[in-house]
């Protein structure tokens, strides 16, 4: 099998089953327990919240577990209904952010709140005059994505983060495929929130973080215990959050080698497709983009077909966001930056991780290739 599907989840480190194991069998105490082995637990979740401070230049307190990305996401927009409705309700977002996002902004509508949709150019970045030029007095959060997960595009976070602050708006920034492979700063980026999720990085699922400003209000999302120090009840995920920081310290300390890796390999794969195969087209920028990231789309080729021939062939793509897998119409991501429905549904999203080789590009690109061709021969 040649897995290149990492957007959508990441195998778990050796070192993170490894150390996560003795937390299901002999370490499973509750760390709310009053007992020393719950305060011992206590004590290891809090380490971990601070070396996942420190990873984004944060305080510990401003760490809180969750389930992962979609319930941080939802939690941002939800606190800022809540806490903000009275000055205001109004938020801006994009046109390209996932679901967790544009369906919580669909929820808020039909609660009287007002979105504002951020367009995008053809490589899927926002213009911040136009983010500038939306804002209203009655705004009350921005919330734009670090990384896109189906084109691979970056945005321009330092400077949304310095025109949120200019305006006093809270910036909140979904930084699930970003985390773990970009250097990331929430103080020098005037980033006020940002959702995480460790099964993108090398960790478990069903784990990730929120990064929450302590200067900010957050109401909590759950009620119960005072877990979280009251703003997310709910025993804490022991075995999962020490994979989570496991793979947090493992993805910082190789961040460099695995990113000029995928990228030489990412390169060498993208121009050997555009240059190779007639009738192709890069979705998304050509260097502002996650370094493991390619979109393609090849003209007249029905890319769910061309995904399941590769799958035959032992190789794993995607054609966007596992989340929308089962949606059968074109991605909204791919028809925010211009293509008709056909080109966006010729798309396939190749995403690499450290693990792949050289030998697997290959084999995946001449696969690619012999696939591209027979069923343009077939048409």
């Amino acid at each position: 099998m040649i897995y290149l599907d990492h957007a959508a989840t990441t195998a778990a480190y050796p070192e993170v089953v490894r150390e996560m194991t003795p937390y299901l069998d002999r370490h499973y105490f509750n760390p709310s327990g009053s007992y020393r082995e719950g305060r011992l637990l206590h004590k290891k979740l809090y380490e971990i919240r601070e070396k996942l401070a420190t990873q984004i230049h944060a305080s510990p307190e401003e760490i809180i577990f969750t389930s992962g990305g979609t319930e941080a996401d939802n939690w941002v927009l939800l606190n800022a209904a809540r806490t903000y409705s009275g000055k205001g309700r109004h938020i801006i977002t994009s046109s390209i952010e996932h679901h967790a996002i544009l369906h919580t902004c669909g929820f808020l509508e039909k609660q009287g709140f007002e979105v504002t949709y951020l367009p995008v150019n053809r490589n899927g970045i926002i213009d911040c005059d136009v983010l500038a030029d939306a804002i209203r007095p009655d705004t009350i959060l921005i919330s734009i994505m670090y990384a896109n997960n189906e084109i691979g595009t970056l945005q321009p976070v330092h400077k949304i983060g310095q025109i949120a602050q200019k305006n006093s708006i809270p910036f909140h920034t979904d930084a699930v495929q970003a985390y773990g492979h970009l250097p990331i700063q929430v103080d020098a980026d005037f980033i006020d929130f940002l959702s995480v999720s460790a099964h993108k990085f090398g960790g478990p699922k069903g784990v990730g973080f929120l990064y929450a400003n302590k200067e900010l209000a957050l109401t909590p999302l759950l009620y119960g215990g005072a877990q979280e120090a009251g703003r997310r009840a709910g025993t804490e995920n022991v075995a999962g959050i020490i994979g989570m920081g496991i793979a947090s310290d493992i993805s910082a300390t190789h961040r460099k080698e695995h990113t000029k890796s995928q990228q030489t390999l990412r390169d060498h794969l993208m121009n050997r497709i555009l240059t190779e195969i007639p009738m192709t087209r890069l979705n998304g920028s050509r260097h502002d983009r996650l370094p493991g990231n390619i979109n393609v789309s090849f003209a007249g080729i029905d890319g769910a077909t061309l995904i399941a021939m590769l799958e035959a062939r032992d190789i794993y793509v995607s054609g966007g966001s596992a989340c929308s897998s089962s949606d059968p119409s074109p991605s909204h991501v791919l028809k925010a930056i211009g293509l008709s429905d056909e080109m966006a549904l010729s798309a396939v999203r190749i995403t690499i991780g450290h693990e792949n080789t050289p030998e697997e590009i290959e084999e995946t690109f001449r696969q690619i290739k012999d696939c591209v061709h027979e069923l343009r021969s077939l048409a």
